[in-house]
């Protein structure tokens, strides 16, 4: 085991200036409101989305299912827990029920009053279909009609589509952060 610093950004929006209709659900696909009866699909949904990606180095639970489960737990115990910025992504066939859940977002109101984005994250086989700015645009309206008016996430600077992703919906990175992470290798 050894250590490694990762580069993340930090990036904010102000809501006050974020223009521009709804973005349209993609055809054949579905978003759900957050349910409590639907943290463990949450949990499967980050961890189908971030096993295999960078982050799991950077957060080891992001790479285990288990790791997910008590990470979304956790998410939706916090006092600041939003539930309207939290929403599930979902592939739909012929009809109304989903067919397999496929994308998550999360978000809470800090101590500050400010929003933050916890995970954003899209199954492999289902990214660069407008899931992430859909599953984004959501959110953000949850912050807004929450009463929250300045929102952040962080993402890691290699994670070059999360950032073009960010830019275009109208975040702009504030500041360079360092996570150490400890990272096998072999």
């Amino acid at each position: 085991m050894g250590l490694t610093y990762f580069k993340r950004y930090r990036m904010e929006i102000d809501l006050r200036a974020r223009r521009g209709p709804p973005i349209e659900v993609p055809e054949g696909y579905m978003l759900l409101p957050w349910r409590k009866s639907l943290l463990d699909v949450h949990a499967e949904v980050k961890f189908q989305s971030f096993r295999d990606e960078l982050d799991a180095n950077v957060f080891p639970c992001l790479g285990e299912l288990a790791g997910c489960r008590r990470l979304m737990r956790q998410i939706s115990r916090r006092a600041g827990f939003l539930e309207r910025t939290t929403w599930l992504a979902a592939r739909v066939d012929a009809g109304p029920e989903p067919q397999e859940y496929c994308g998550t977002v999360q978000g809470i109101r800090d101590q500050m009053g400010i929003g933050a984005i916890q995970n954003l994250g899209i199954a492999p086989a289902h990214r660069a279909r407008g899931l992430g700015a859909c599953l984004m645009d959501r959110a953000l309206d949850g912050f807004w009609d929450s009463g929250v008016r300045h929102v952040y996430l962080e993402v890691t600077a290699e994670n070059e589509r999360a950032i073009r992703l960010y830019r275009r919906l109208g975040f702009q990175t504030v500041k360079t952060v360092f996570k150490v992470a400890e990272v096998a290798y072999t």
